[in-house]
C-alpha cells in the first residue's frame, strides 16, 4: 500500500477566504474516490490548530501500489481537479511512502 500525503498553504490570507478555498479543494478531490478506481481511500481536511505555523489543508490518500498512485496522477478527472486546486494554493508539499 502507498500512502500519499499532500499539504497546501492557501493563497487566501483571511479566515473566510481560507475556509472557502479549503471547502472547494475538499469537494474537488474527495469526489475523485467515486471516479478513479485506483483510489483506496482519500480524505481532505482543513487545519484546525496552530494557524501561525501549520499548513492550511491536507490530503491523505491510499493506493494499492505506486502504479495505482501513478494512474491517479495522470487520470483526466484528477488533472481537472488539480487545476482547480492550483487556483487556491500558494505552496504545496507532499510525501509518498509504502506501509
Amino acid at each position: 500500500m502507498i500512502r500519499h500525503i499532500v499539504t497546501w498553504k492557501l493563497a487566501a490570507e483571511d479566515a473566510a477566504g481560507k475556509a472557502e478555498s479549503a471547502a472547494v479543494i475538499k469537494a474537488e478531490l474527495e469526489a475523485l474516490v467515486a471516479i478513479i478506481d485506483e483510489v483506496v481511500s482519500l480524505e481532505v481536511h482543513a487545519n484546525e490548530a496552530y494557524f501561525d505555523v501549520n499548513w492550511d489543508v491536507v490530503l491523505v490518500a491510499e493506493y494499492e501500489s505506486l502504479a495505482g498512485l501513478d494512474a491517479y496522477q495522470v487520470h483526466p478527472a484528477h488533472q481537472k481537479a488539480a487545476a482547480v486546486v492550483r487556483q487556491h494554493v500558494a505552496a504545496r508539499a507532499s510525501v509518498d511512502f509504502e506501509f
